[in-house]
């Protein structure tokens, strides 16, 4: 006679193996921290070359600004990173920032994500 135990067992190991495989997380599809990288120095080039935001950068810790983003941007894509910057408004307060500002910064940020060739599906995620 086989013991429950051994049965469950076996039943579970079973069922663990008929498991689909999980796609990756997003950080994972995005290149990981090089990939992270890679799309805040490129948002940061537009950003500079773009003359209807670059101002709200001029007083910027552009040092600082890029670590936290890429911290941000590592979290909220599923990465092992903790932000641990400001809250969005308390970043934002006083910059007056408009709806074709931000419209502008998604903008450059979508034109990296093309460049870096990532899938519209996660160019869409990380927007989300």
């Amino acid at each position: 006679m086989v013991k429950p135990g051994i049965l469950f067992g076996f039943s579970l190991l079973l069922l663990l193996g008929c498991s689909t495989a999980t796609q990756p997380v997003l950080y994972q599809r995005l290149g990981a921290d090089e990939g992270i990288s890679a799309i805040v120095d490129g948002l940061l080039f537009e950003i500079e070359h773009d003359a209807r935001i670059v101002h709200h950068f001029a007083d910027t810790d552009i040092s600082r600004f890029r670590a936290m983003l890429t911290e941000q941007l590592c979290e909220l894509s599923g990465g092992p990173c903790r932000y641990s910057g400001s809250t969005m408004q308390e970043s934002h307060t006083g910059f007056n920032i408009t709806l074709a500002d931000y419209d502008a910064l998604v903008e450059g940020l979508i034109k990296v994500m093309q460049r870096q060739q990532i899938s519209i599906a996660d160019q869409n995620a990380l927007l989300a």
